[in-house]
């Protein structure tokens, strides 16, 4: 019998694995939450296909006698096959914030943020990697959606005044930068939805700050509007994506400041209340 007993203890118990939380483990977490939800899908695609369908409407709809469609930032009509391809930014920039707000705010919603939270008690990690996430998706889904319409809306103004080619002085600048706009516009709905940690909320603000906002500076006086209206996240994207930089309006590098700025800021505010308060 001792024999026995000594050779059942000789054997090695199981030893259980110790799984550290790497900045690496929580952003592949958060890719696999990412892409395991249908609504990323069927959001990027919308969003793809808003840029690509509006952008071959106004295409197809340029008078070259000059009634053109209106250009989605800023009241400056499109007369060149860029503005033409980026009518749809307007709407693709809701689809896209929206997502982010339903990434973040999401898991409010539904209290899986306290298993994640569990998983990761440091807690910033799990918001930089919602936001690396999704930025990263965005913004490879936004560069080919605007070449998409580029090229579509292209091949319906050929011969026009508005005919233009990825070679030509700023075409590449512009489209790299309406990409850029809808990825950060994303981020930004993903740190609204973090701050306010309510979907109905995030959107309300991100709808307000994109498009109520910015047309409420008509009524202000003109030197208010002039000195304000610049700085607002949407026209400091109209800024990144404009051909030919309009009176009064930023140039595109000082757009991507003011936009990073506004995306840091209150990504910032999302982490405080993160690490300050209880979920």
């Amino acid at each position: 019998m001792s024999s026995v007993s000594t050779k059942i203890r000789e054997v090695p118990g199981s030893v259980r694995p110790q799984y550290r939380v790497t900045a690496l483990r929580v952003l592949r977490s958060e890719w696999a939450k990412f892409w395991s939800l249908r609504s990323s899908w069927i959001t990027l695609g919308v969003a793809a296909l808003i840029l690509v369908a509006f952008g071959f409407i106004a295409s197809v709809s340029f008078d070259p006698s000059g009634t053109a469609a209106q250009r989605p930032v800023g009241p400056t009509p499109a007369t060149d096959a860029v503005g033409l391809a980026l009518t749809g930014t307007q709407l693709a920039q809701l689809a896209i914030g929206v997502l982010g707000v339903l990434v973040a705010a999401g898991e409010y919603s539904t209290g899986m943020i306290r298993s994640t939270l569990t998983a990761v008690p440091q807690r910033l990690p799990v918001l930089w990697s919602k936001a690396l996430t999704f930025a990263a998706v965005a913004l490879a889904a936004c560069t080919v959606a605007v070449l998409a319409a580029f090229l579509v809306g292209s091949t319906q103004v050929s011969g026009t005044s508005a005919e233009l080619s990825l070679s030509d002085d700023g075409v590449l600048r512009s489209l790299a930068g309406a990409a850029l706009y809808l990825a950060m516009a994303g981020v930004l709905g993903v740190a609204l939805g973090a701050l306010l940690r309510s979907v109905a909320g995030g959107i309300a603000v991100l709808v307000a700050s994109l498009m109520v906002i910015p047309g409420l500076t008509s009524l202000l006086p003109d030197s208010w509007a002039d000195t304000v209206g610049p700085y607002l996240p949407s026209n400091a994207g109209g800024a990144m994506m404009s051909l030919h930089q309009a009176s009064g309006a930023l140039s595109p590098g000082a757009g991507l400041a003011v936009l990073a700025g506004w995306v840091a800021l209150v990504l910032g505010a999302a982490a405080l209340r993160l690490v300050r308060t209880d979920v």
